[in-house]
């Protein structure tokens, strides 16, 4: 497959589902299992100031699954033709990023929690920060 050609159509947000009891709730998420790659990294973003925004880039390679730990958030994709926003706000619902698309975050909650499982380790030379240099490339 050729990445660049990837659309936002090509991202779902995925239900990785949630175990309730009496005790609370619990979601995992395994390699193999209920993810379409293998995880090797793990962060996350919080304390993102009222009015900011993240991201702002495109991965070569990466494949993500984004999830709003705590709080809200919207992740705008963009393929250079479409752009496409998905609001995450439930902590047992992913949103998978496949690569060659432009990402950006923003509209946080007070205290949300934007959790990131990578599909590589980071790696500066799978960015495309510059949105022009994203559209040549896509084109």
């Amino acid at each position: 497959m050729k990445l660049k050609n990837n659309t936002v159509y090509d991202c779902s947000v995925i239900d990785v589902s949630k175990i309730h009891n009496n005790a609370g709730n619990i979601t995992v998420i395994e390699n193999g299992h209920n993810i379409p790659f293998n995880v090797n990294r793990i962060y996350y973003l919080y304390d993102v100031p009222s009015g900011e925004a993240r991201g702002g880039h495109a991965h070569y390679e990466l494949e993500q699954f984004i999830v709003a730990a705590s709080g809200s958030f919207d992740v705008i994709l963009d393929d250079g033709l479409n752009r496409k926003r998905v609001s995450l706000n439930r902590p047992n619902l992913a949103l998978h990023v496949v690569p060659g698309l432009w990402r950006e975050l923003d509209n946080f909650s007070s205290g949300s929690i934007c959790m990131v499982l990578a599909s590589h380790a980071y790696d500066e030379n799978d960015y495309i920060r510059d949105y022009s240099k994203f559209l040549k490339y896509r084109n």
